[in-house]
């Protein structure tokens, strides 16, 4: 995917868009969740870097000590790099998420994995809120547009509950060089993308069944291609897959319409 030539470009025009937000909407503070990962690094970044008051936000909840450590690492080089206008917070919501986990109603009937997966999500939305409404702020969404517009790979009402999103017309390679260019470190920048939310360390590709690179090849050529290969097809098959069955994410609830069905 090469469609951005001009990364400092790009980076000005991101955080300009931020600023005029901001002023048109006299909003205080910017407050981003930070995992580990080159998405979020890229965004708190970007929002450092308006000069916007930013709370940079990690919420270890049973994560790994990789993605805790490399998060901690973020927060302490933009914090300090960024002192005049970044703060950096760490909440820990693994009690909170396993006195969850915990209730009688959830150990017997209800206790889906994935809705306890969808759960640490929410938890961490849920605190991003509580901060941003504590400073008169706005949480800074981190997703991208293979994850927000192609395969929606997130949870809705979790990290798919944002007020703004910087980088979700950017597909994963493009925030990657976006992160290069802003020194975001290579260790982030290298990382094999993980949502985190599994207790088996899960990476992103095992739960997709594809690459990045090609979901990406997927919704910007492959689904209107006349012929394939076995493999290109099977990738476009995943693609169409996660597109259909996540659909319900990526556009407005259904409302029952008075009008249309001649109520009034």
């Amino acid at each position: 995917m090469n469609r951005i030539i001009d990364y400092e470009n790009l980076s000005n025009q991101i955080q300009t868009w931020i600023q005029n937000y901001v002023e048109e909407n006299n909003i205080k503070t910017l407050v981003v969740g930070v995992s580990g990962g080159i998405d979020s690094a890229v965004v708190s970044t970007l929002c450092a870097k308006t000069g916007i008051p930013t709370i940079v936000v990690g919420m270890p909840l049973n994560s790994t000590q990789k993605n805790t450590e490399l998060s901690e690492k973020h927060i302490s080089e933009l914090s300090s790099k960024y002192k005049q206008n970044v703060i950096g917070l760490h909440v820990d919501l693994s009690k909170t998420f396993e006195e969850f986990k915990s209730h009688p109603v959830f150990r017997k009937d209800y206790n889906s994995e994935l809705g306890f997966a969808n759960t640490k999500s929410r938890l961490r939305m849920i605190t991003l809120y509580q901060i941003a409404s504590s400073k008169g702020g706005i949480v800074v969404g981190t997703g991208n547009k293979v994850e927000d517009f192609g395969v929606g790979f997130y949870t809705k009402y979790g990290d798919g509950g944002v007020d703004i999103s910087p980088i979700a017309d950017l597909y994963k390679t493009e925030v990657r060089n976006l992160g290069r260019y802003l020194g975001v470190c290579e260790e982030i920048v290298n990382a094999e993308p993980t949502d985190g939310l599994w207790d088996d360390n899960r990476v992103d590709e095992t739960q997709i069944g594809a690459t990045y690179e090609e979901l990406e090849w997927a919704m910007e050529y492959g689904v209107d291609k006349l012929s394939y290969s076995e493999k290109e097809y099977n990738i476009v098959e995943i693609y169409l897959n996660f597109n259909k069955k996540n659909k319900h994410k990526m556009v407005s609830i259904p409302v029952f319409d008075l009008k249309e069905n001649e109520i009034i």
